[in-house]
């Protein structure tokens, strides 16, 4: 069986998600737990206009759950640790005939950080899978799929410190890693990014994953976030970035065309310098939804991604209190494509 991962902008499903349950690194208390529940719930909402939504919910959390997030919103119930669906919850892909695949990465706590815990959201994937009714792809490669990004035609972006991790996939080759996105994914090119933006190398973060750096609209096109303030570490990260999608192609070996889009102007909080990006948003049905953060580039950045994806409605959501948890729009959604 050949698999393909399709573009976020072929036709979907559903979208899937996960309840912060209390306890988590994110939901320490009750109200982080709150903060964080209201801003996933705020995100699922939104979805709902476009196409159903799914979340997984603790079983402990089940009522609370059904207070946040309403009556026209699926619940699953699973074990959870933490709620980043992205990374914890399979990838779903295309075969050949048009049936849908699930497939099933090794999570182990984002290269096993002291401060996660992954017992239960390692199984996540296999409980989407099932639940979805998708064929269950097995992978032995440790990876999220926050740390790939995809045109829909081989062509995938991933970063050296993710997929090379030595905490992750210490045995494997670059070319290794890649045999195995071809045979998972369906890539024929994987560009290699040396990193990620600075917040999310460093402590509670994921060590630099793709989805909060680049994204890719349609073939041929890479949207980059662009740190513009030379004072914040991210300015030379995102240079750098910028010069090897210069150097690179695609999969079918066109040069890319790429789109800075500006990173929010806030440039750090209480615990360093931030990574809000614009990047992390979601492609669903007929619409975008969108990072907001009050800001002034909020509208340059809709602006943007109306004219990548035309004829979307964008829908912007204050992303901050996510962000501040380690991650965005996107890293909390994990989108199921339609069978062909």
């Amino acid at each position: 069986m050949t698999w393909r991962m399709p573009s976020e902008t072929e036709p979907q499903d559903r979208v899937w998600m996960a309840f912060p349950p209390f306890g988590a690194s994110m939901t320490a208390d009750e109200a982080s737990a709150h903060q964080a529940r209201t801003a996933w719930t705020a995100v699922a909402r939104q979805i709902t206009a476009f196409e159903p939504v799914t979340v997984v919910v603790d079983p402990s959390d089940r009522e609370v759950a059904e207070r946040y997030l309403g009556p026209n919103i699926d619940i699953l119930e699973a074990p959870l640790d933490d709620a980043w669906m992205r990374d914890i919850g399979p990838t779903f892909v295309l075969g050949p005939d048009g049936r849908v695949g699930a497939v099933d990465w090794v999570f182990n706590g984002w290269g096993q950080q002291d401060w996660a815990e992954w017992g239960n959201d390692r199984a996540i994937g296999r409980t989407v899978a099932a639940a979805s009714g998708a064929d269950h792809v097995p992978s032995a490669l440790v990876n999220e799929g926050g740390g790939i990004q995809v045109d829909g035609r081989g062509t995938v972006l991933v970063t050296e410190t993710v997929q090379l991790d030595p905490l992750r996939n210490p045995t494997l080759t670059r070319s290794e890693i890649e045999t195995e996105l071809a045979r998972t994914i369906g890539a024929r090119h994987v560009v290699w990014l040396p990193r990620g933006l600075t917040r999310d190398s460093e402590k509670f973060g994921t060590k630099g994953h793709v989805d909060i750096v680049a994204a890719m609209p349609s073939p041929g096109v890479v949207l980059v976030h662009s740190q513009q303030d030379r004072s914040h570490p991210d300015f030379e990260v995102c240079a750098e970035i910028i010069d090897v999608l210069r150097d690179s192609r695609d999969a079918d070996g066109r040069p890319f065309q790429i789109v800075e889009v500006p990173a929010p102007t806030v440039l750090s909080d209480d615990e360093g310098w931030v990574d809000y990006s614009y990047i992390n948003h979601l492609v669903v049905n007929g619409g975008v939804i969108a990072c907001s953060f009050d800001g002034p580039n909020d509208a340059v950045a809709q602006a943007i991604l109306a004219d990548v994806y035309p004829g979307r409605k964008v829908v912007a959501v204050a992303a901050d209190d996510i962000f501040a948890r380690g991650g965005g729009i996107h890293c909390i959604t994990q989108h199921q494509p339609s069978a062909r």
